[in-house]
């Protein structure tokens, strides 16, 4: 067991420094402004920046939410006995027997 460990580290040692060569091989090729720009990157603190992202990114989802949540309700209290959804279904179903009823006027007609 001790020989398959010691040969994962061996392994992840030898990946590790592959990548690490590969990547510091760009870095030959950067120019003096390349390499002032990334001291400047390496020099700024950005430790709260995720955090600050994720409050943005939670307080968007929260309003987004609760849009969805009252969108839901109101809809829900559309078929509730509201006067004025009766109101409404009832003109309804009154312009609906007199369509009914000038189709079957005309069907009997011919």
């Amino acid at each position: 067991m001790t020989l398959l460990r010691n040969f994962t580290l061996e392994l992840e040692d030898v990946f590790k420094n592959i990548f690490l060569n590969y990547m510091n091989s760009w870095r030959r090729n950067m120019t003096a402004e390349q390499e002032a720009l990334q001291t400047r990157v390496n020099a700024e603190n950005f430790d709260y920046v995720i955090l600050y992202l994720m409050v943005m990114i939670g307080m968007f989802s929260f309003i987004i939410v609760a849009i969805l949540v009252s969108t839901v309700k109101s809809k829900r209290r559309e078929h509730s006995n509201d006067p004025y959804h009766q109101y409404i279904e009832e003109d309804w179903r009154e312009k609906e027997k007199s369509q009914c009823a000038v189709l079957e006027n005309l069907g009997s007609k011919d």
